[in-house]
Order: structure tokens, then C-alpha cells, then sequence
């Protein structure tokens, strides 16, 4: 299947999955896709499960993608593998524990640094930036190692992060027309119209990241394979 099949039957369960999503989850090892002789990707069945369920444990249990591919490999290996989730905090570490219940993900420092593949002075500049914003109790969410790991991807390019002030300014202002359209919900006297403001939310973020990267693509006058 090509990348745009692979999306399509993707979109159905994951309506915020992308494609740029899908290249940086095989950027970091999570899927390794055939290549045609022209360099396009061919992706196997097997391969489409495989994003299901990087994807589901990303949403539904919020772990690291460190996380999730030593638990696949674990698996492939036909090692017993109970699902981890990040948990309790112990000395500003997260603690892997084992539960069948989504819990939200709270990450240390160091461990953002092992995610991310940096040192101590990059992830200091990159918060100088807001790129990376720690919790108010000076751990990180999960999608902040989502975060660094595409910073020090970019600079790879020579995309510095100063350069990126933008797209965070950018992505904050879209973060606002979002959460305008559904703060009403959210003020909602009735608790299942306050509930559908998360799903709402989800549905309104996925398109505007999927409408910022067609346009993108549009101003580059490219189309990713």
C-alpha cells in the first residue's frame, strides 16, 4: 500500500493521523516500510497494524515512543509483554507500571533527554523558545517527547530553534480558534455536552493540523510520498 492508502485506512479510527505523523513514527524506528527502486513507500498489512497500535497506545495510554517500541520489539520477540503505562512519579522520574486503565503520562527530565536523544543545553534553549514547556511541577506530558524528538529532527536540516518561534506562534493560534469554538460546550451545564467538548476538541485539532499540512505542501509545490 502506498503512504495515502495507508492514511485513508487509518483515518477512520485516528481522524488526527497525518502523513508527516506516519514519516516521523518510521523516522524513529516504530515502522520500517518497503521502498520501492524510486524511493516511494510500500506498506504491508502487517505494517498498518503495526501504526494501530503505536497509535491507540499513544492516545489511549499516552506513553513515550521509546516506550511503545521496546514493548512491539518485546512482543515480536513472543516475550510476554503486559502493557505499561507511565504512572507515579519518584524522585521527579516517571515509573513504568503495569495497569489496564489509561492514565496521562507525566515524564522527568532525564527521561525527556533519553526520549529526545539531546543534552541538558539544548532542551534548556528549546524551553527559552517555548518549544518544550515543562508541567507546573517541573515534569513534561508525553507529547512533549513527541515535541523535542522533531526539534532535533529538524535540526538535523540546519533548522535551528530559534527558527521555529514561528510555527510555535502559529500553533498556539490555532490552539485559540480551537478552544474558542468549544469553550461553550465547556461551560456547559450538562456534563455529557462538557464530555463532548474533548471529542470535539480532538476532531477540531486533527483537521487543522491536517489543513496546515496540505498548505504547506501547497506553498512548497511538493507532494510527500
Amino acid at each position: 500500500m502506498s503512504i495515502g492508502t495507508v492514511l485513508n485506512a487509518l483515518r477512520d479510527e485516528f481522524p488526527e493521523v497525518t502523513i508527516s505523523k506516519i514519516r516521523f513514527l518510521e523516522s524513529e524506528g516504530l515502522i520500517e516500510p518497503q521502498r520501492t527502486p524510486s524511493g516511494y513507500r510500500k506498506f504491508s498489512a502487517e505494517d498498518v497494524e503495526r501504526l494501530g497500535h503505536v497509535l491507540r497506545m499513544q492516545r489511549d495510554h499516552y506513553l513515550p515512543l521509546k516506550v511503545i517500541r521496546e514493548h512491539l520489539d518485546a512482543m515480536e520477540r513472543g516475550e510476554a509483554a503486559p502493557l505499561p503505562t507511565v504512572g507515579r512519579q519518584r524522585d521527579g522520574e516517571a515509573v513504568l507500571e503495569v495497569s489496564d486503565t489509561p492514565t496521562v503520562a507525566r515524564i522527568g527530565r532525564s527521561e525527556l533527554l533519553a526520549a529526545a536523544g539531546i543534552g541538558e543545553p539544548e532542551l534548556v534553549e528549546w524551553e527559552s523558545y517555548g518549544l518544550v514547556v515543562p508541567l507546573e511541577d517541573g515534569v513534561y506530558d508525553a507529547e512533549a517527547a513527541t515535541v523535542a524528538a522533531l526539534v532535533a529532527e529538524l535540526g538535523r536540516f540546519g533548522i535551528e530553534p530559534r527558527h521555529l518561534r514561528v510555527m510555535k506562534a502559529a500553533a498556539d493560534r490555532e490552539a485559540g480558534l480551537v478552544d474558542q469554538v468549544v469553550a461553550p460546550l465547556r461551560r456547559h451545564r450538562n456534563p455529557q455536552t462538557r464530555a463532548h467538548a474533548e471529542a470535539r476538541t480532538k476532531e477540531l485539532a486533527g483537521l487543522t493540523v491536517a489543513l496546515h499540512a496540505a498548505l504547506v505542501q501547497t506553498a512548497l509545490g511538493v507532494r510527500l510520498p
